[in-house]
C-alpha cells in the first residue's frame, strides 16, 4: 500500500495566500466604512451658511430707480404712405385737348379749371337739341288749345266723345315730345360742360398724362391730384396679433427723413387676409397739415395696444426668477436685498422694454438694472456714480 506525504513548504505557501486575500478583503471593507462615515462638505450640507462677500462694486449703468412713468404696450407696424384723398381725372367725352392749365406739383383748389377740350361739336349738338325743344313746345301749345276747344264742344254735344279723346291723346304725345327734347338738350349741355375739366378736390397735381393738341377718347387718363393734408399708412399685421388691434388705437409713426415722430390712429381694418400671406392690412391715418410727408415715404410705427399712465415701472432686464419667485434685487441703505414683486403689463418707454410693478417696490427705490446672476442678500453695495461709468 502506497502512502502520500504532504509537502510542508507547499502547505505554508497556501496558508500565506489565504491570509493575504483575507487582509485585502478586510482592508477594502474598512475603507468603505470610513467613506460612508465621512461627513458631507459645505456644498452638500443644506444647513450650512454662506458668508456673503464684504461688498460688491456696481457701475451706475448697472442700477436704476423705480419710478412712475406712462407705459405703453406696443405692436410694431410698418408700411408705405399714401394720400388718404386722391383723384384720378379721366376724359368724360372724346375730342381734341385745347389747353392744359397745370403741371406736376402745382397746387389746385376745388373747382379750378385744369383742362379745356374742343367743344365745337358738342355746342352744335346742344343748339340742335335746343331747336328741337322749341318745336316740341310749339306743338304742345297747339295740342293744348285743341284739347281745350274740344272739351267745350263735347260739353255742348257738338262732337263725339271719341273726337275729344283723340285730342287729349295728341296733347299727351306733345307733352312727351317736349320732355324728350328737354332731356336731349340736357345731355348735350352736359357734354359741353364735360369739355372743361375741373378739380374735384384741393391738393397737388401728381401726374399730368396729356398735352395740348392730343385727341383723347372717353375714359382716357388726364390729371391725378393728391391731397397731402391727410396721409395713410398701410401696414400688414399677422393674423395671430390682429385680435389686439381696434379702430381708434393710437400709433406713433417715425418716417424716414422726418426727425419728429408723428401720431396717427387706426381708421380701418381690412375684412380679409392679403392674397398669398397670413396678414391683414391695417390703415393708419396721419394728419399732415404742413404737407411735410409725401406719398411713397416709408413709415415705421408703434401701435399702442394698452396704456398705463403714471405707474411704477422697472426695466425688464431687472426681473429675475429665483426659486420660483419673480424677484428684483433692491439696494436699501447700501445693502443688497431680494425683493419679490408682482408685475403688470410689459411695455415700452423710450424704446426700452419696461415692466409695470403692481406691488413689492416703492417709488424711488434703487434696483439692480442688469441681470448679474444670483447675488447674495446682505451684501453691501458700492455704486460708482462717475460719468464714465454711467455711460457704459
Amino acid at each position: 500500500m502506497t502512502h502520500f506525504h504532504k509537502d510542508p513548504a507547499a502547505t505554508m505557501r497556501k496558508n500565506r495566500l489565504i491570509w493575504i486575500v483575507l487582509f485585502i478583503v478586510l482592508l477594502a471593507a474598512g475603507i468603505a466604512a470610513a467613506v460612508l462615515r465621512k461627513p458631507a462638505g459645505p456644498a452638500a450640507n443644506p444647513s450650512a451658511t454662506v458668508t456673503p462677500p464684504a461688498s460688491i462694486a456696481l457701475l451706475a449703468s448697472d442700477v436704476a430707480l423705480v419710478q412712475r412713468q406712462d407705459l405703453r404696450q406696443i405692436l410694431p407696424l410698418s408700411g408705405a404712405l399714401r394720400a388718404s384723398r386722391q383723384a384720378s381725372l379721366k376724359a368724360k367725352v372724346g375730342g381734341e385737348v385745347r389747353e392744359v392749365m397745370v403741371r406736376e406739383g402745382d397746387a389746385v383748389q376745388v373747382g379750378q379749371i385744369l383742362v379745356k377740350m374742343d367743344a365745337t361739336e358738342y355746342l352744335a349738338r346742344a343748339a340742335q337739341a335746343r331747336g328741337a325743344l322749341a318745336a316740341a313746345r310749339g306743338q304742345l301749345v297747339i295740342a293744348t288749345a285743341s284739347r281745350n276747344n274740344n272739351r267745350a264742344l263735347i260739353e255742348k254735344g257738338f262732337i263725339s266723345k271719341n273726337a275729344f279723346q283723340n285730342s287729349a291723346s295728341q296733347l299727351d304725345i306733345a307733352q312727351a315730345n317736349v320732355d324728350s327734347a328737354k332731356a336731349t338738350l340736357d345731355v348735350a349741355q352736359k357734354s359741353v360742360s364735360d369739355t372743361t375739366v375741373r378739380a374735384p378736390i384741393a391738393g397737388l397735381v401728381s401726374k399730368r398724362a396729356i398735352e395740348p393738341g392730343e385727341k383723347v377718347s372717353p375714359d382716357a387718363p388726364l390729371i391725378d391730384i393728391v391731397d397731402l393734408r391727410r396721409m395713410e399708412m398701410q401696414a400688414a399685421v399677422p393674423t395671430s396679433e390682429i385680435q389686439w388691434v381696434a379702430v381708434g388705437q393710437e400709433v406713433r409713426v417715425g418716417v424716414t427723413g422726418v426727425t419728429t415722430p408723428i401720431t396717427g390712429k387706426v381708421m380701418r381694418i381690412d375684412p380679409s387676409t392679403q392674397a398669398g400671406s397670413r396678414s391683414i392690412v391695417v390703415h393708419v391715418e396721419i394728419d399732415n397739415p404742413q404737407t411735410i410727408l409725401r406719398a411713397g415715404m416709408f413709415g415705421a410705427g408703434q401701435l399702442t395696444l394698452n396704456r398705463r399712465d403714471a405707474v411704477l415701472t422697472v426695466p425688464a432686464s431687472a426681473i429675475q426668477n429665483i426659486d420660483g419667485k419673480t424677484t428684483v434685487y433692491a439696494i436699501q441703505n447700501g445693502v443688497l436685498q431680494r425683493q419679490p414683486v408682482t408685475l403688470g403689463i410689459t411695455g415700452n418707454v423710450d424704446g426700452i422694454e419696461t415692466v409695470e410693478v403692481v406691488s413689492g417696490l416703492d417709488d424711488g427705490t434703487t434696483i439692480v438694472r442688469n441681470n448679474l446672476g444670483k447675488l447674495l442678500p446682505g451684501t453691501r453695495v458700492a455704486v460708482d456714480k462717475s460719468p464714465a461709468s454711467a455711460a457704459l
